[in-house]
């Protein structure tokens, strides 16, 4: 993995983003290959991405069923250390010259807003 611009990069071309709403990378793949693709403008400093980035977890992934259980009461039901666990989010944005515009389906605090990307924070 390496750094370039606001991105990482990671090996059979994926590009990964740090994403301040959900507080964690998101990863895209660009170029030739199995699975969905993005465009990209090769800007690492001011990317853009085509088209939107949609990031699912737990109860907001389709076909999820209330009795298969979820991610973000795991921890609370199962975990004795009382560590963290896992939530559940959705994270709809498109990234375009370097901005994130969150969308209003997201599951956080930045629904709806236009932020610009920062580098990962190590």
């Amino acid at each position: 993995m390496g750094a370039r611009g606001v991105l990482r990069t990671l090996e059979g071309g994926g590009l990964m983003f740090w994403c301040p709403g959900c507080e964690e990378a998101h990863q895209v793949k660009i170029g030739e290959g199995r699975g969905p693709r993005w465009g990209f403008n090769r800007d690492y400093d001011r990317p853009t991405f085509t088209p939107s980035v949609l990031v699912r977890s737990g109860h907001f992934v389709p076909g999820h069923k209330p009795a298969d259980g979820c991610w973000c009461t795991y921890c609370a039901e199962d975990d004795e250390d009382g560590t963290p666990g896992f939530s559940c989010k959705q994270c709809h944005s498109f990234v375009r010259d370097g901005q994130i515009q969150f969308l209003g389906d997201c599951s956080h605090a930045l629904a709806g807003q236009t932020v610009p990307l920062k580098p990962f924070h190590d």
